[in-house]
């Protein structure tokens, strides 16, 4: 059995350092397709802790299973705007990793965020935006307006697979009209449900197999994100990654701790180890998007270093961070998506 050092500060939080074997089990609840095998065996080897992973497909999809309770999952990993819901909830395991001994490492940009000020319950994961992808083979134009997925031109019609997902979908919509998010005009959002009604009857699918959609050829244009988009691109090289000149999200997955870990102090263990350049970079790696943490550049491949889906273009404007609506705007807005699923 390899014997792993730790030790906890009760007074000041923790920092890992040295005195305490650690063994045994830690359950982590991902992303499908979104955790590093090399990264895993690597925490295992070094810790001797077998790590279970189980898929979900959707932010409902997980909080629905972790909401209810005793999910036996011990790390989560929500996005930004999920994990405030998630803090308010309770769900989430204040377990201060900004006095972990690896925090140093966090790029000081991703410390004093919206949805964890200073980070007493989260640490970086991964972060990218939500845009879409086009084959170039197949439209020729400009591709960085969203008028391509809402107005589609005669070359993508029914050949267009949107988000199941209702912030991207209506955000990306208030963003083609010149309409603020989390917004409650009624006029406004009349407007938005009869442009998405319109530019439905020339979308193919709305589903979140974004790179399976597109290797395959099932579609020419695809929202998603630009770390599936440079995994896809491996096997469609024509496919070009959008950065619409009327904005795109911005948005960052975060390891948290589910309260009630069964195994908690494993659970922190990892939590630290993500904060190493080598864990964050074979995250990186594996799963194509950046990290939060200082040091990965030299250790990630040369090619996510420069890639147009990664580096976004001086050109482009910034990727806006969408905090949570009101519960007012909610139900506005599930109104308006439920008319469009039927």
């Amino acid at each position: 059995m390899k014997k792993t050092i730790i030790s906890l500060v009760a007074a000041t939080g923790f920092t890992f350092a040295a005195g305490v074997q650690a063994a045994g089990t830690l359950n982590i609840y991902n992303w499908g397709d979104y955790t590093s095998p090399d990264m895993i065996k690597a925490f295992e080897k070094k810790y001797d802790v077998k790590v279970n992973v189980d898929d979900f497909d959707s932010m409902e999809t997980m909080l629905a299973k972790v909401g209810e309770g005793a999910s036996g999952y011990d790390i989560v990993v929500p996005g930004d705007g999920t994990v405030k819901i998630m803090m308010d909830k309770g769900l989430l395991e204040k377990v201060y990793p900004n006095k972990m001994s690896n925090f140093k490492n966090v790029d000081p940009q991703w410390v004093d965020v919206y949805w964890d000020e200073g980070r007493e319950y989260t640490i970086p994961y991964q972060w990218g935006t939500t845009s879409f992808t086009v084959d170039t083979n197949v439209y020729k134009g400009d591709i960085n307006t969203l008028a391509l997925m809402f107005d589609a031109p005669k070359e993508l019609k029914g050949r267009i697979n949107m988000l199941n997902d209702m912030g991207d979908v209506i955000n990306a919509g208030l963003r083609y009209l010149g309409y603020e998010r989390c917004n409650s005009d009624r006029a406004q959002m009349k407007e938005l449900l009869d442009l998405l009604m319109t530019a439905k009857a020339d979308w193919r699918t709305m589903d979140y197999s974004v790179i399976e959609k597109l290797t395959s050829k099932d579609v020419d244009l695809s929202q998603g994100w630009n770390g599936a988009s440079k995994r896809a691109r491996k096997d469609r090289p024509s496919l070009s990654y959008a950065y619409p000149k009327e904005g795109f999200t911005g948005w960052m997955d975060n390891v948290a701790v589910l309260k009630g870990a069964p195994n908690l102090e494993n659970a922190k263990l990892f939590m630290n180890y993500m904060m190493t350049p080598e864990a964050a970079a074979m995250t990186s790696n594996f799963a194509n998007y950046a990290n939060g943490i200082l040091g990965t550049e030299k250790l990630m491949s040369a090619d996510l270093n420069s890639s147009r889906e990664i580096v976004i273009p001086a050109s482009a404007p910034a990727p806006e961070f969408v905090p949570p609506c009101g519960q007012e705007v909610t139900d506005l807005y599930t109104m308006v998506w439920t008319k469009l699923k039927k």
